[in-house]
């Protein structure tokens, strides 16, 4: 009777330990930072208001694909805490307007970045001022990248740039003749094993058709988009969602913000392609986690 109660004991047990390992990436309790170190990638598109900040881990690194707004730095540092961040890789800003580039200073104020990367193209802004500045002086190595540079956020994962190109920066970003900051925004898809998402700042449509123009279905499709320019209708063109065929789109946009994001007749286009929407101003927090073969989508208040 001893040896039966101590057979069954131990199947209990052994049973305990397999609940335990069955546990999936971004499950509740202590497991998030040890799946992340055990291969998982992670993805957060961050509640920072009217902007972007989105924060990926993999089992090697942490990397942040812009920053927020200036006047939401209380929500990065909150942000920050929470997901106990203190080194940054690698750090990406798309194009340089205040809601993206606006929180870099409190990345550089309480974590040490060890690289920087944005698209190379200038603005008078003060903010953008310091920014140069503060990587100057921390000499902290720095490259504006270009169409078909690729960046090893490691674990298996890699980051394809597919737009601006060179030429298209030195040019300067112009719609209807005007310059225009957003036209050069960075596009890059992110790859790790069959999990692809694509990134794509403020990019409208003019950046879009260039996109297209340039590379093929192939290299955009995704199955995770993060919906350009927060939803506006300047952006997301039928042509551009045909060729990326997203399942999933993630929008980061403020709650009652003044822009109107996301515009209507683009969630319409979204139902249209049957993908499903995720918006920060709804659910708070978009966290993305993938073992390289499937993946999962939560939001986090």
């Amino acid at each position: 009777m001893k040896k039966m109660l101590g057979m069954l004991a131990a199947l209990v047990f052994a049973c305990t330990l397999l609940a335990g390992c069955a546990t999936q990436p971004g499950a509740a309790g202590g497991t998030e930072a040890a799946q992340t170190k055990d291969g998982a990638l992670e993805v957060k598109v961050l509640d920072i208001g009217q902007g972007d900040a989105i924060l990926i881990r993999t089992a090697d690194q942490t990397i942040f694909i812009d920053t927020g707004d200036l006047d939401e730095h209380p929500k990065l540092e909150a942000a920050l805490k929470k997901e106990n961040i203190k080194t940054v890789d690698k750090l990406i800003i798309t194009h340089p307007h205040a809601d993206h580039l606006g929180g870099a200073s409190v990345l550089f104020k309480n974590c040490e970045v060890k690289a920087v990367y944005d698209n190379g193209e200038p603005t008078t802004a003060k903010f953008y001022r310091d920014y140069l500045k503060t990587i100057k002086s921390k000499s902290i190595p720095y490259k504006a990248l270009v169409d078909g540079d690729v960046l090893d956020f490691g674990g298996g994962v890699s980051f394809h740039v597919l737009s601006p190109t060179a030429e298209m920066v030195k040019e300067g970003g112009k719609k209807n003749g005007k310059p225009n900051l957003n036209i050069n925004s960075i596009v890059g898809r992110l790859e790790y094993g069959d999990f692809t998402m694509l990134f794509t700042g403020d990019a409208e449509k003019e950046t879009e058709k260039s996109t297209l123009s340039r590379h093929s279905a192939a290299d955009l499709k995704s199955l995770v988009l993060k919906s350009p320019h927060h939803g506006s209708k300047t952006s997301s063109t039928a042509a551009f969602l045909k060729a990326t065929a997203p399942e999933v789109v993630a929008i980061s946009c403020g709650a009652g913000n003044d822009y109107g994001h996301p515009h209507k007749e683009v969630l319409e286009r979204y139902k249209k392609f049957n993908i499903k929407v995720y918006r920060t101003d709804q659910g708070g927090t978009i966290a993305i986690t993938s073992d390289g073969k499937t993946y999962s989508v939560k939001e986090e208040k």
